[in-house]
């Protein structure tokens, strides 16, 4: 058997180092300029080589979770699906707006999948019909689209992206759960091994359905989800479903604010009275809140067909007011107002409404609804709130990433689309216990990018970087003290280092240029062979990560290394 060829970067085509960074850069910027992507259309992206070798590594690392510590099987599913399925299933007006469609020539509707709950659900429907074949686990990594109204931050909120689903069915309810539980252990297991730290939240089903979910979220500040931790206990939930102590009361004398919002019919009119400032009960100085401190998901719980992309809802319920299909008017009241000062008698006379909503003949129009008298918390929760599991313990409120999510279904599809198996006990056909596990392939490489960069370039881990270790010569270094280097770390035991992945930087470029790409790309770790390589057979090891730039003899190189892949 040939011995496995030299990585040398001369072979590899990656475009980088020809664009120069414009100003202050974000993660997908540096994922341009260093040459792993390049855009095709809006959301949509080509994956260069190097990009490509990250993806194929995150793809690697969870396939082989799927497959050994769940036993789950790999399929590959079309990624087209019917259209008449998302109807058979319910779930089809929902998304539709989502959707890329398209009709053959036969004018059958299809559509490019975002998910495949349908398909997976409709195969095994047809193809398994004992409890004797269960459980079942089936996993894939594929092509998904959204049809996004606004693609934004690359890869983390694209139109095409690559995703890893697993799909699985149980018998009985408790095998179901038990199949849930260890599927999150695996989920930890991977996100360990990458060695990223991500919270798993409990979450909203939202569309998806069922009613036990969490996601996998990696904080950042250019996050677009809120997770909420505690300090003190493993308490962490998503935003939409967190909770927390309500330690504020209504400050003496403090106004009433409303912010105004409308459902998707532009029928009702939402108005949301919140406290402008509170005090803590226990001490401590006063909490101002403005409208971006309104939480959307609570407003939500009491009018679900709120609109919450709109930010003047009061114009355009006016129009259909004007229009005569205007109908209701919904205070929504939070709980410190209700339980701290005395709500105003008439709302209509407010003087902050336009005159022709308090003129006396839209009064009947404008019904008066004080249903916001529950505890009801309409305010964000802030850091340093209270924690609701362990009371003790305060929380903390932060921006992440979603990288993966897990879904207990039930029934939620087996049932329309027909998946049912005989049970152990009556031999009665039931319906399939499901559950859906998704991490978003394409979304971590953005995300690590965005996360785990500084300001000389990406940083990647060392279980999915293009290239875990780099070995540069100088100028006076030849070709075959690259090769010495190259073959000594792997003779030393190099090969049997986890996720140990060497290239040559034989390109020819200038020493100057080879270090400020090799940091632009995010190596973790870079061999040079430098001055002391010359006179002493000495070499220089740095890991910016880790802030180490160490010079060692030759034969301590692997043991180094070693250590570096075990800390990164």
């Amino acid at each position: 058997m040939l011995p496995p060829a030299i990585a040398r970067l001369s072979r590899v085509w990656f475009p980088s180092g020809g664009i120069a960074a414009a100003g202050a850069e974000d993660g997908h910027a540096r994922l341009i300029r260093a040459g792993f992507l390049r855009p095709s259309h809006s959301g949509i992206f080509h994956m260069l080589p190097l990009g490509r070798r990250v993806q194929n590594k995150v793809e690697d690392l969870v396939a082989s979770h799927m497959e050994n510590f769940l036993a789950a099987s790999r399929v590959s599913l079309s990624s087209i699906s019917a259209q008449s399925l998302w109807e058979k299933s319910g779930r089809f007006e929902n998304i539709a707006s989502e959707l890329f469609r398209f009709s053959d020539r036969k004018d059958v509707a299809y559509l490019l999948s975002p998910t495949h709950e349908e398909e997976i659900t409709a195969l095994v429907a047809g193809t398994v019909k004992s409890y004797k074949e269960l459980p079942l686990r089936l996993f894939q990594v594929t092509r998904k689209y959204r049809d996004e109204f606004r693609p934004r931050h690359g890869l983390l909120r694209g139109r095409e992206f690559i995703m890893k689903d697993l799909y699985t069915f149980d018998s009985s309810v408790e095998s179901a759960l038990e199949t849930y539980g260890l599927v999150r252990q695996v989920y930890s297991k991977i996100f360990a091994e990458m060695k990223l730290p991500v919270l798993a939240a409990k979450a909203s089903s939202g569309d998806m359905g069922g009613d036990l979910s969490h996601e996998y979220h990696l904080p950042s500040p250019l996050g677009e989800d809120r997770v909420i931790s505690c300090g003190s206990c493993d308490y962490v939930a998503n935003e939409e479903v967190a909770n927390s102590v309500v330690a504020d009361e209504l400050a003496a004398g403090d106004e009433l604010r409303v912010w105004r919002g409308v459902n998707r019919d532009r029928t009702k009119l939402i108005n949301v009275w919140y406290p402008g400032q509170t005090r803590l009960i226990d001490g401590g100085e006063a909490r101002q809140y403005v409208e971006s401190d309104i939480n959307i998901a609570a407003v939500k719980s009491v009018v679900p067909d709120l609109d919450a992309g709109v930010e003047d809802g009061l114009s355009l319920w006016s129009a259909a007011l004007d229009a005569g299909t205007a109908t209701e008017l919904i205070n929504v009241i939070d709980c410190r107002i209700s339980s701290a000062s005395s709500f105003p008698e008439d709302i209509i006379q407010d003087s902050s409404w336009p005159v022709a909503l308090r003129s006396p003949e839209k009064a009947s129009i404008l019904e008066k609804k004080l249903d916001g008298h529950a505890p009801l918390n309409l305010l964000r929760i802030q850091t340093g709130d209270k924690c609701p599991a362990c009371k003790s313990g305060h929380l903390k409120a932060e921006k992440a990433m979603e990288l993966g999510h897990t879904f207990f279904l039930g029934t939620r599809y087996s049932e329309p689309l027909g998946a049912l198996t005989s049970t152990p006990t009556s031999g009665q056909k039931a319906p399939m216990q499901m559950g859906c596990y998704g991490i978003g392939i394409s979304r971590v490489v953005g995300a690590v990018a965005e996360s785990l960069a500084d300001q000389k370039g990406l940083n990647w881990p060392v279980a999915i970087a293009p290239y875990s270790c780099v070995i540069i010569g100088g100028k006076d270094a030849t070709d075959q003290d690259l090769v010495e280097v190259y073959n000594h770390i792997n003779n030393a035991g190099g090969t049997q280092i986890k996720h140990l992945d060497l290239a040559l930087d034989d390109r020819q470029k200038p020493l100057p240029w080879k270090l400020t790409d090799a940091d632009l790309v995010g190596y973790p770790i870079i061999v040079l062979l430098g001055r002391e390589w010359l006179t002493s057979k000495r070499l220089e090891v740095q890991c910016r990560r880790l802030d180490v730039k160490k010079v060692v003899e030759l034969a301590d190189l692997p043991a180094l290394i070693s250590r570096l892949h075990v800390a990164l």
